[in-house]
């Protein structure tokens, strides 16, 4: 899958995956949407962001989690 809404630049945010070439990561985003904030929530602190932004940086996560193993407690 390609994402066209996730940016990565070495020379920004440490090279850390971000909205638009924004400096708002990915993870920031997640982080967001796993508390428990609407879309609508992510959207009024980050004027910036559109929904679509959310909605790949939930795919690229997915992706990102697929890529690789987690470790998981048992």
């Amino acid at each position: 899958m390609k994402f066209q809404r996730i940016t990565m630049n070495p020379d920004q945010m440490d090279g850390l995956p971000c909205i638009r070439g924004l400096r708002i990561p990915v993870a920031t985003v997640i982080d967001m949407v796993a508390a428990g904030l609407t879309p609508h929530d992510i959207l009024d602190a980050y004027p910036d962001l559109e929904a679509a932004d959310i909605q790949e940086a939930l795919q690229f996560a997915a992706a990102a989690v697929r890529e690789r193993q987690l470790p998981l407690v048992s």
